[in-house]
């Protein structure tokens, strides 16, 4: 039977961002809590990217935290992420994410330059990402797609209990 988290409509508009506009933006992926952001996201990466590296900013260690203290050199922090992830990056064909972003605004901030560094695709989510106090002291990066996921609709939900019309 086929995991029903593919059959969220969202699943699409992220496939078109991975297609068409992953070279140039990020893909933030704003929604209420509980709706299935972290599920999508997660399982997306998994069936469409080689590897990925999820950053959980409501859960991850100070050593990861601190590597955007210091942008400037990305290969080290393409090295030091890949060392305490103990995941590999192949680039073009690998995604991070960043969950719950609004906690750790420096990290959205970064998405600029790591953007344009065009190694890797980039993936945000966040349930208050957008509340101005959660962006106060930092620089909205311009080089994100925004996409909103809502719960599931009634399709979906008769998709999930494996009621296809």
């Amino acid at each position: 039977m086929e995991n029903p988290v593919f059959r969220r409509k969202i699943y699409k508009e992220i496939l078109e961002w991975k297609e068409e506009r992953s070279e140039k933006y990020a893909l933030l992926i704003k929604g209420a809590r509980r709706v299935g952001k972290s599920t999508i996201v997660e399982e997306f990466a998994k069936k469409e990217f080689k590897s990925y590296i999820l950053i959980d900013f409501a859960h991850t260690s100070k050593e990861i935290t601190g590597l955007f203290d210091d942008m400037y050199n990305l290969d080290f922090f393409f090295l030091q992420l890949q060392q305490f992830t103990g995941v590999r990056l192949y680039e073009k064909e690998s995604v991070i994410i960043f969950y719950e972003g609004q906690l750790f605004p420096r990290a959205r901030q970064a998405i600029k330059y790591l953007v344009a560094d065009g190694r890797y695709k980039y993936i945000e989510t966040g349930s208050l990402i957008s509340i101005r106090e959660n962006v106060k002291d930092i620089l909205i990066p311009s080089e994100e797609d925004h996409v909103d996921m809502y719960p599931l609709d009634f399709e979906e939900f008769l998709g999930a209990n494996g009621n296809d019309t």
